[in-house]
């Protein structure tokens, strides 16, 4: 859990807006021309698209009568703009990835909750769970748990968040990921499976997580569901991060004839290479960790591809957000998400200024 909180708090930092001030200059003292956070948030619009927020449908586009109903039923941004200088409201804006961390939080409680939830479930209790788990393991061979490999997950999405050429492409892998999760716990919840490594003696899996005491903190926690299975989160992960380096290799948009700007000859082999290695390198482990069966990989791949399909369901918790924010008296931050290329742009612009000042 520390390596987490590390991950995280790093990635706050990264992330956060540097153009912006969580304390009122004295441009914003009364008498003087306010400047507000809004401008400063977006005083580089001009290089980059604006950050729309799904619910803020375009003008072009006619909602559906659902759609309706949620922009007069919930605040909108121009709403929850009075909010903007409110100390917490300001400490977002400054570090807007609290949003991620936030909602990683609740996808832990979530998993948290499949074991109690499961066990009410069924009303069974103890070794009632246990083998029922064993029972379905040997059934059908799988099951999830958390090895070494469950902090790829935040150093991707920490670094992901950084990297996206946009925020909304970071969010379609996020939505993916989170479908993907909350799929699987509904699964945990209605079907128990342990792991082979905790099988009997007799089918030859050995437990190569308890042996010699090298387990983890996440094995003895009590939050940790040790017989939630298929499929298995960690090539969940692994697969959607494959999936995210191949689109970023550009690989797709050349075999369609498309260009893909930013990707040069030398890192399309390395997006390439990952997208394959990753997700075969992970699958090798747990399989020879005994910790997964080669069925919950099957299912992995399965319900990522339908959460990619689909991933734009939890759009209709916005309106939920949305009214947090109303309550909590706080502004949607501006996500942070490509601020290094707009950077570049800038600098790519002063430079193309510069040439065209020297060559007149």
């Amino acid at each position: 859990m520390k390596l987490i909180v590390c991950i995280m708090v790093t990635s706050l930092y990264i992330n956060r807006k540097r153009s912006y001030s969580i304390w009122p200059s004295n441009q914003d003292k009364p008498g003087l021309k306010r400047v507000s956070s809004s401008d400063a948030l977006l005083r580089h619009q001009h290089s980059v698209p604006r950050y729309v927020d799904p619910i803020d449908f375009p003008a072009t586009e006619v909602p559906g009568a659902g759609q309706r109903c949620c922009r007069k039923a919930t605040p909108t941004s121009q709403s929850l703009a009075r909010f903007q200088d409110h100390i917490h409201s300001r400490v977002m804006q400054k570090y807007p990835f609290l949003i991620e961390m936030f909602y990683w939080a609740l996808n832990y409680v979530a998993y948290a909750l499949t074991k109690e939830i499961a066990a009410a479930i069924y009303n069974k209790k103890g070794h009632a769970v246990t083998k029922m788990a064993q029972r379905n393991g040997i059934n059908i061979l799988e099951l999830e748990h958390n090895t070494f490999l469950s902090f790829i997950f935040h150093i991707f999405l920490s670094w992901y968040y950084w990297a996206a050429p946009s925020h909304s492409t970071f969010a379609i892998a996020r939505r993916t990921m989170t479908l993907g999760d909350f799929s699987a716990f509904i699964i945990f919840c209605f079907y128990f499976c342990m792991p082979p490594r905790l099988l009997p003696k007799r089918f030859g899996f050995k437990d190569t997580v308890r042996q010699d005491h090298a387990e983890s903190v996440w094995v003895g926690g009590a939050n940790v569901n040790q017989l939630a299975a298929m499929p298995s989160l960690h090539f969940t992960y692994a697969f959607v991060i494959g999936c995210t380096f191949l689109y970023h290799s550009g690989l797709m948009q050349r075999l369609r004839g498309q260009s893909f700007l930013g990707r040069s000859v030398v890192g399309m082999p390395g997006f390439l290479l990952a997208a394959i290695l990753y997700p075969m390198l992970v699958l090798t482990v747990i399989v020879a960790t005994a910790n997964h069966y080669w069925l919950d990989a099957a299912v992995a791949t399965i319900s990522v591809t339908l959460a990619f399909a689909y991933n734009r369901l939890w759009c209709f918790l916005l309106p939920a957000e949305r009214v947090l924010c109303w309550i909590l008296r706080v502004q949607k931050p501006v996500p942070t998400t490509g601020q290094w290329r707009e950077c570049e742009a800038e600098e790519y612009q002063r430079r193309k200024i510069a040439v065209a000042e020297l060559t007149a």
